[in-house]
């Protein structure tokens, strides 16, 4: 490290950088950034009462990690070569590599200081006085009081001299008129007097103007160094900004790159080191409830947990072209006869929208009470996200041939995981379906289901939704959404049940969902994360499955998005260990031996699981090409809105605003958008006026009810829901919708 002073300043070696004035001073010093990386090695340059450091020399020239002014700042010498700098309530901990270098710094800083001191108390007139800060409250309002004190004492001598003006000239007037000597004395000494009424009030006139310059001039340059230091605060913070962004989109380029090398977390440090230093970050240390067992390869206990990945995956890993050739068809014909549907749609047009400019203001709202235009949207309703759950069917089909319930609640557990696997890349909000909406999903040819939603409620928005399966199961849930904006990030948080029933068996399956957090809605890339628990219950057997989604920690070793669970039996005995990530894959093992006695965080023991290899459950399938540019949606979302005949006038496909955005069309989309909002707020206020009627009567009153659904009570929990109530299909046949509103 530089020495620093002249000697450093005339050794270009030693300092690396280039000779400046006799009153700058620069070197290296060790400066503390927080518990995970300690000490760091930066360039620091003490220059007009400022001492500014940089992670290099070269950032000198575009980029200031932070700046410490000396003219309010307390300097403490420590131990071990320590210095302590104090300023604003906040400590700067540093450190040289000797005790030279150390005193020589703690020199130069005091001098600083002592000259930054005597600057600021130098006189007002001297231009090179180190930035101030805000001036105090009191005394702006102190200048201000007196400014307005010299500005009455102005009005005051500007109304008497125009008084003692006006008597001056009328005696003028006057002594020109006079005939005789006698009234000429008179009036000689009148004149006199009021000259010397005017005399004293015009000087007092120029006292007061004098003095109101003088204050004005003094806090004037008070003022303008305080406003000089605003702008180069902002100057300062916006260059901060884009020096951010460019880092960003660095990282961002380096990220792809090198994708390979995320999941092991081995890159991770690296671009921890290079990363921006921001001590203000809040820093979370990793997971510390992690799965309470351990599981080991029955087989072979060094080997790794994923030589499992190369067996041969089940027909859950199916792209969906292969599962439309491998149907049991009698023959060719009735391959080439099924429907072939659509494996693209419009590229997203490139249209910039700051989502920040119009979400600060809704910080705690709930999100569906926020209006966005379609910009923020992807092209699909609820009910369509809703029903793309059903992407992988095809676990529930092989579920529903299995003999052990057992191994039936694993590739539930595997089906509930891969729900979530197409949101990896989907942090575009969908549309918000208006009450009444309805969407099918007619795919008895192909995937042998049947599915229909229905949005049953508004305020808060609820949708229900039913299935049923030629393949032996039926399907049906009521979901809520309840979604807050923070501030750094959108919770959406579904509230409510899936319930699933295989017919052959009876076997009833309930669970729920978990919570989805988008991330940095203020700035950076916007990227999504699942996290919490997922409680599988079989109310016929009463097994159980514990999924937990680990949320994402920068310093966790762990795999990203990664998923663990249990299967467990009626008595709580374990059978199989369940692992995975949600945007890929999940992995069966089944227990052969389980012991405790393995030491875990906080004293408390973890479970042994000796194990089987481990088995594919499930696979996600590859996007299709060019996803990026078409929303990142899988191949089953391809086809949600494509156009379909027959289906109700409610369908989510005649919706105009999800077509035209769709087509490219926003602008059009986002005034379709505002009409069917508007049109549905004054349903609202109707119905509130007449549920406002009817109690006036004394009549019960009778909210929306839903045409397809009807409020049940589910014979296993105990709790209530809206089921399906039939007809759907059979009005479809009919071509019969009479009973739908019009609400498009």
């Amino acid at each position: 490290m530089s020495e620093p002073g002249k000697s450093l300043l005339s050794s270009p070696t030693s300092s690396g950088g280039q000779p400046a004035g006799s009153d700058t001073y620069k070197g290296w010093l060790y400066k503390w950034t927080n518990y995970l990386k300690g000490y760091q090695r930066r360039w620091f340059v003490l220059s007009n009462g400022l001492l500014s450091y940089y992670r290099t020399q070269a950032e000198m020239a575009h980029t200031c990690r932070g700046t410490i002014s000396l003219t309010t700042a307390h300097i403490e010498v420590g131990d071990a070569c320590h210095l302590v700098l104090t300023s604003g309530g906040r400590s700067y901990h540093l450190k040289a590599t000797s005790d030279g270098e150390s005193q020589r710094w703690v020199s130069a800083l005091q001098q600083a200081k002592a000259n930054a001191s005597h600057m600021m108390h130098q006189s007002d007139d001297s231009g090179d006085e180190a930035p101030l800060p805000q001036p105090d409250r009191a005394l702006t309002q102190g200048a201000l009081k007196t400014l307005a004190s010299k500005l009455d004492d102005l009005s005051t001598c500007n109304e008497l001299i125009g008084k003692h003006g006006t008597a001056l000239q009328r005696s003028l007037s006057e002594l020109e008129d006079l005939r005789t000597a006698t009234d000429g004395t008179d009036k000689l000494k009148t004149v006199n007097e009021r000259a010397t009424l005017f005399r004293i009030t015009s000087n007092a006139m120029i006292n007061a103007c004098r003095d109101f310059l003088d204050v004005a001039e003094t806090h004037s340059r008070r003022w303008q160094r305080a406003l000089q230091y605003e702008r180069e605060q902002r100057h300062h913070l916006e260059e901060t900004i884009e020096q951010l962004a460019k880092q960003h989109n660095s990282l961002e380029r380096a990220w792809r790159e090198a994708p390979s090398t995320h999941p092991d977390g081995g890159e991770r440090t690296q671009e921890g080191d290079a990363s921006d230093e921001n001590e203000d970050t809040e820093f979370f240390d990793a997971m510390e409830d992690s799965p309470a067992f351990i599981t080991v390869t029955a087989s072979d206990h060094t080997q790794h947990r994923r030589s499992g990945s190369n067996q041969s995956i089940m027909s859950g890993g199916l792209p969906n072209n292969e599962w439309s050739h491998n149907e049991n068809d009698s023959g060719s014909n009735n391959v080439q006869l099924r429907r072939v549907r659509r494996s693209r749609i419009p590229n997203k047009p490139n249209y910039s929208l700051n989502l920040w400019s119009i979400m600060k203001n809704c910080i705690g709202k709930e999100l569906s009470k926020i209006p966005m235009p379609v910009n923020f949207n992807e092209p699909l309703s609820m009910l369509q996200r809703l029903t793309e759950d059903l992407e992988y069917s095809d676990l529930l089909d092989r579920a529903s041939r299995c003999e052990s319930s057992l191994e039936q609640m694993c590739l539930v557990a595997a089906f509930s995981v891969s729900s979530y696997s197409t949101t990896i890349h989907r942090t575009a909000k969908p549309f918000n379906p208006l009450l009444g909406e309805t969407y099918e999903l007619d795919r008895l040819d192909d995937f042998g289901y049947r599915s229909i939603c229905e949005q049953v409620s508004h305020h808060p928005p609820a949708a229900a939704h039913h299935v049923t399966s030629q393949r032996g199961w039926t399907l049906w849930q009521e979901i809520t959404i309840d979604s807050k904006f923070r501030g750094k990030y959108i919770s959406v948080m579904p509230l409510g049940c899936i319930h699933l029933q295989f017919h052959s068996s009876g076997n009833h399956y309930v669970w729920g969902k978990v919570t989805s957090t988008v991330h940095n809605i203020i700035v950076g890339k916007l990227w999504i994360d699942q996290s919490g628990d997922i409680e599988i219950v079989n109310h016929r057997t009463k097994d159980t499955c514990h999924l937990k989604f680990v949320p994402y920690s920068y310093f966790s070793r762990d795999l990203s998005r990664k998923v663990t669970g249990v299967v467990a039996d009626s008595e709580g005995t374990a059978h199989h260990i369940l692992s995975g990530t949600w945007d890929d894959k999940m992995e069966s093992a089944k227990i052969v031996e389980s012991s405790r006695g393995c030491g875990g965080s906080e004293g408390k023991q973890k479970t042994l699981y000796q194990t089987l290899q481990p088995k594919v459950l499930w696979k996600k399938y590859p996007l299709p090409e060019n996803s990026e540019n078409m929303h990142f949606f899988s191949s089953l979302a391809l086809t949600l809105n494509e156009p379909e005949e027959g289906v109700a006038p409610t369908d989510s496909r005649l919706r105009p605003d999800q077509r035209l955005m769709e087509a490219g069309l926003w602008d059009e989309a986002n005034a379709h958008k505002q009409r069917l909002e508007e049109r549905q707020r004054l349903e609202r206020r109707k119905r509130e006026a007449q549920a406002t009627q009817v109690l006036e009567e004394g009549q019960d009153i009778e909210g929306f009810q839903p045409l397809w659904f009807e409020r049940r009570t589910d014979d296993s929990t105990g709790e209530s829901t809206y089921v399906y109530r039939g007809g759907y299909w059979e009005a479809k046949d009919r071509q019969d919708w009479s009973q739908c509103p019009e609400i498009f």
